[in-house]
């Protein structure tokens, strides 16, 4: 893990991005949070895998409401 100030990563964005690519994990602080973490770089093919995005309408004919889905629940009839 890299762990580094905001000011540091302004000079090496370059070197830390090529981090993030390789699977490190890329921590940035601010000076005023007193070190917590602010960012955490993430390469994107790491958060997305190719090949497994989802398809609309890939879930069609699976799910299935009931005819009285959306009427009024007998529990709430002192409300109305």
């Amino acid at each position: 893990m890299i762990r580094t100030t905001l000011d540091e990563a302004a000079l090496n964005l370059r070197a830390l991005i090529d981090a993030a690519v390789r699977g490190e994990e890329v921590i940035i602080t601010a000076p005023d949070t007193a070190g917590e973490q602010v960012v955490r770089l993430v390469a994107e093919a790491a958060t997305q895998p190719e090949g497994r995005r989802p398809r609309f309408g890939s879930a069609k004919g699976l799910i299935h409401l009931r005819d009285d889905f959306d009427d009024p629940l007998p529990d709430f009839d002192e409300y109305q």
